[in-house]
This record gives structure tokens, C-alpha cells and sequence, in this order.
């Protein structure tokens, strides 16, 4: 089987568990965000800021001997051994996500969350420093825009290719149509920094919180399916409030929510924009089309119609991406999900969706092997 090299635009870290306890002092890292599994493995119960929120731990699917159908590497967290389960899988380079500090989207006190997205911040530089291969994402406090513009320039000038945002603002904050926020869409498209929102990263409110949205028979299906709606949403607020428009070189990229919505949502705000002229506010220079075509971004792990949205449909800014070492991702499984997905696929559009999107982006990375 030829060997397939991708880049991934959805990786994350795995954040140690004493990360925030060396890093802050002990009255804010006592509530920043850690999981504490059952002894049996099966739930766990998530803190932040004095919230709980208990869940279900998910399980991989077994084969007919008891072994899991899919792997999560234990290796995440080791700089070194972590590109050793790249290049057997064949991925080059990735952007690459926090994972329990996605659950900072939940912290309602500025001072902690700031501290917090430092404190990740710094750790994970240092996997960009020791690979370009590693393009991570800072993540924004987004309870005041002031703390918010000042680790945009502290990313910056740590090195930062990319920004890591949940798709709805945390508990309190204006919602991403307010123009309270132009102030932070200037700064990134200033400083060249790509916006990351990951699908499945919005706030929580605990006395609310069941770890899903679903219950009862098909539960598991729906609840994983609605987590892809939140990106969708984000792009098409900014979308739709002209914030495009205004600053037309930001650049935004949806991670693991799948690549076929961009056609529909595109059609659906254009048709929004014509028919309904009367009421739209505010007027923008171009269809609302034109905007998500050329400046957002997603990428995709499975989805047999994610090529189509490419070749059929027109959509150049369609990658894949690995979810590295995530049980959703494609670890232990890649070349195979690779041939499955591109095979028959001509080389150009095979190029583009595997590296060449990725690059674009991230033109810094040195060029994946051919």
C-alpha cells in the first residue's frame, strides 16, 4: 500500500496533570480544570472553578477477541516519541488543540482564566519550539477583551502560528456578532494569527450540565453529531455581523466538525441575504458565500463527503485532520483512512486537502514528504 503523508488540521496536547499546580499559585490552580476517573474507569468528574460536571468516560469499540477497533497513543506528551506516531502514520505536521484546558470555556472568574491560558500557553510553546512540525494554538481568555488582546500579543511574540477560541464566548461575554469584539479580530488578523475554533467547546453551566444533550434510545449519535453545530454557528455570526468584511485577511479554520456544511451554510446565508434583503443588517460588500469560501477553513477525519465538498462542490478550503491521540481520531487506523478516503482521488485535489490547504495556512511548516 503507498504510503499517504497528511497534514492534520485537528490534533491536540494532553495536558499533565500537575501542569497548573507548578504553574500558578495554589488558590487559582486548585480550580482550574482537572478530570478524576472512577476507580473502574467508566465516568469521570471534571472540575473547573468550583463547578462539577460528571460524565461518562467513552470506550472504544471492540473486536470479536476484546481488542479496541481504534488505538489512543499514550505517547501524546512526549515531544520526541510524539513524532515518532506521526511519521508511522504518515501525518507531518499538525495544529493541534489543548484538551481539558478546552474546558476553560466553563470558567467564570477573568483573573483565573487569564492566569490559566498563560499557564497553558507557555507549556505549549514548547512543543512548537521543539518541532515546527507542532503548530499549537493559544488559547484566548475571553472574559474581558482586554485580557483577551493582551495574550494575543504575548502569543505573537512567544511565536504563535494559530489561536485556539471555543465557539461561543464564556458565560457573560457579548456573543461574537458584537462589535465589542472588533478590537480582537483586528489584533489577530495583525499579527497573522489563524483562528482555531474546535467543534464541542462551549461553555457549561453545571447546575444544567447531564454530559449530554440527549438521553434515552440514539442518544450517543445525536449528542456526537450536535457537538459539530457550535462551529457552524461561529463562522456563521461572524459571517453575518461583517467581520469579514471588515478585516478580509482573518482566517478561520473549524476543527473535526466535518467539511460538507461549508456548500450548505453557504447557500443558506446567501439565499438569506437575498430574499430577506429588507432585514439584513448589517449590508456587506460581497454575498455572505464569497466570505466563507475564501476565509474559513475546516477539516474532517472521516467523512466520505468531505471530498465531494471539494470536487463537487467547490470548497478548496476543505483539510483533513487526525485527531491525534483522541478516541474519536484516526490513530492505529490513518493509511487505511487515508486510501479509503483518496483513492480514485485525482492528485491535485488529493494534494490539496491532505497537505496543500496546510500549508497555505501555516506556510512556515517545511513541506511534507511527497
Amino acid at each position: 500500500m503507498t504510503f499517504i503523508w497528511a497534514n492534520s488540521g485537528d490534533s491536540h496536547l494532553v495536558e499533565p496533570d500537575d501542569l497548573f499546580r507548578n504553574a500558578l499559585p495554589r488558590r487559582l490552580a486548585e480550580r482550574m480544570p482537572r478530570s478524576v476517573k472512577d476507580a473502574d474507569g467508566r465516568w469521570e468528574t471534571v472540575f473547573v472553578d468550583g463547578q462539577q460536571f460528571r460524565r461518562r468516560v467513552p470506550r472504544p469499540l471492540l473486536d470479536d477477541e476484546g481488542h479496541a477497533m481504534v488505538g489512543r497513543s499514550d505517547r501524546a506528551n512526549d515531544k520526541a516519541l510524539r513524532l515518532h506516531d506521526l511519521d508511522a502514520e504518515g501525518i507531518w505536521a499538525e495544529l493541534v488543540y489543548p484538551s481539558i484546558g478546552i474546558w476553560t470555556s466553563s470558567i467564570r472568574d477573568p483573573e483565573l482564566l487569564a492566569a490559566g491560558a498563560q499557564a497553558i500557553n507557555d507549556w505549549a510553546i514548547e512543543y512548537q519550539r521543539y518541532s515546527a512540525r507542532y503548530v499549537c494554538t493559544a488559547t484566548i481568555p475571553l472574559l474581558s477583551v482586554e485580557s483577551a488582546l493582551g495574550e494575543v500579543a504575548r502569543a505573537a511574540d512567544l511565536g504563535f502560528h494559530a489561536v485556539y477560541l471555543s465557539v461561543v464566548p464564556p458565560a457573560g461575554a457579548d456573543d461574537w456578532t458584537s462589535a465589542v469584539w472588533d478590537v480582537l479580530w483586528a489584533s489577530l488578523e495583525a499579527a497573522n494569527l489563524v483562528v482555531g475554533f474546535h467543534i464541542g467547546t462551549e461553555p457549561h453551566d453545571a447546575s444544567s450540565f447531564h454530559g449530554n444533550y440527549y438521553r434515552g434510545p440514539g442518544g450517543a449519535l445525536l449528542n456526537y453529531m450536535e457537538t459539530t453545530y457550535g462551529g457552524q454557528r461561529a463562522v456563521s455570526k461572524l459571517i453575518a455581523s461583517g467581520v469579514f468584511d471588515r478585516y478580509p485577511d482573518l482566517r478561520v479554520i473549524v476543527s473535526e466538525g466535518g467539511a460538507t456544511w461549508g456548500p450548505f451554510v453557504a447557500d443558506r446565508l446567501d439565499e438569506a441575504y437575498r430574499q430577506h434583503a429588507s432585514a439584513v443588517r448589517p449590508r456587506l460588500r460581497r454575498l455572505p458565500s464569497e466570505y466563507l469560501y475564501e476565509n474559513v477553513y475546516a477539516s474532517f477525519q472521516h467523512d466520505r463527503s468531505a471530498v465531494a465538498a471539494v470536487t463537487a462542490m467547490g470548497w478548496r478550503n476543505v483539510c483533513w485532520g487526525s485527531d491525534y491521540p483522541h478516541l474519536e481520531g484516526t490513530f492505529g487506523h490513518t493509511q487505511k483512512t487515508l486510501h479509503e478516503l483518496f483513492d480514485g482521488v485525482d492528485e491535485a485535489t488529493r494534494r490539496r486537502i491532505t497537505v496543500g490547504v496546510f500549508e497555505e495556512l501555516f506556510p512556515h511548516v517545511p513541506p511534507a514528504p511527497v
